[in-house]
């Protein structure tokens, strides 16, 4: 299994905690599918009250690794100062960093996000940063400290899954040692099983499973598809070809006159 900043994970399944209909239907869908980590929105804990306090308790229970995000934050100061509210808030320094450019697409603004990971990294937190499938970005990213790269798939909440897949097989052959996870816009599970066919080592997504009609059957069926991608891509699948192959042998065959 890879490990991301040192940590290796038990599975590749990275889980949201948004959107569920329940706090029991939550916590049924990280323990039937056996996800790794639980992503957790700073700001909405951030709120204080005896509700985030008992929902900090369930994530807690969950008994796995808990990687808070910034989600909403439009520029790097505001990303930044989310970022050490986490650390204090969950007492860990794994952040998943999110600094938006376009309130449209979700898109990550590529110069706040390298400026807000560059500071980060020096404050020596372990940046998972959401961000494209940009060679270019992902160069800068590194440079300024990130050891993980999360590039998006599609859209946040969309479900379109890998809407760029030959930008996505770019950026997994630029960078072959590198942890990536694919975050964001998937919404089946063969699209999770697709990413990680690709080479890719886990997968981040939350409104897939929690808006499903059963969130509970939805996870164990993200956590199956990517448990079988990573077996295929292990298993060094076929190449594609541009003609048909007999899958039967020829030779002994009877030809008649």
């Amino acid at each position: 299994m890879t490990a991301f900043y040192g940590v290796e994970l038990p599975t590749a399944f990275m889980l949201g905690t948004a959107q569920y209909p329940s706090p029991a239907i939550l916590g049924a869908a990280f323990g039937e599918s056996a996800a790794s980590v639980a992503t957790v929105s700073v700001r909405r804990e951030a709120a204080g009250a005896q509700a985030g306090e008992g929902f900090w308790r369930l994530i807690r229970d969950l008994g796995v690794h808990v990687l808070p995000n910034t989600a909403g934050c439009h520029s790097p100061s505001e990303a930044i100062t989310t970022a050490k509210m986490a650390r204090e808030l969950f007492e860990t320094d794994w952040i998943k960093l999110e600094v938006i450019g376009h309130s449209d697409s979700l898109q990550p603004d590529p110069f706040g996000l390298v400026e807000a990971a560059a500071s980060l990294c020096r404050d020596g937190f372990k940046v998972f940063p959401y961000t494209t499938e940009d060679l270019v970005l992902a160069d800068r990213l590194l440079d300024a400290g990130c050891e993980v790269l999360m590039p998006w798939g599609a859209p946040i909440g969309t479900g379109l899954g890998l809407v760029n897949p030959y930008g996505l097989r770019s950026l997994r052959a630029q960078y072959p040692d590198v942890p990536m996870v694919i975050d964001a816009g998937l919404g089946l599970p063969s699209q999770a099983a697709q990413a990680m066919e690709m080479g890719f080592d886990a997968v981040l997504l939350n409104t897939a499973v929690a808006k499903a009609g059963d969130p509970v059957a939805m996870a164990i069926a993200f956590a199956k598809a990517i448990e079988a991608g990573k077996l295929a891509r292990n298993a060094d699948p076929m190449d594609p070809r541009d003609m048909a192959a007999p899958s039967t042998p020829l030779i002994g065959k009877a030809f008649l006159q």
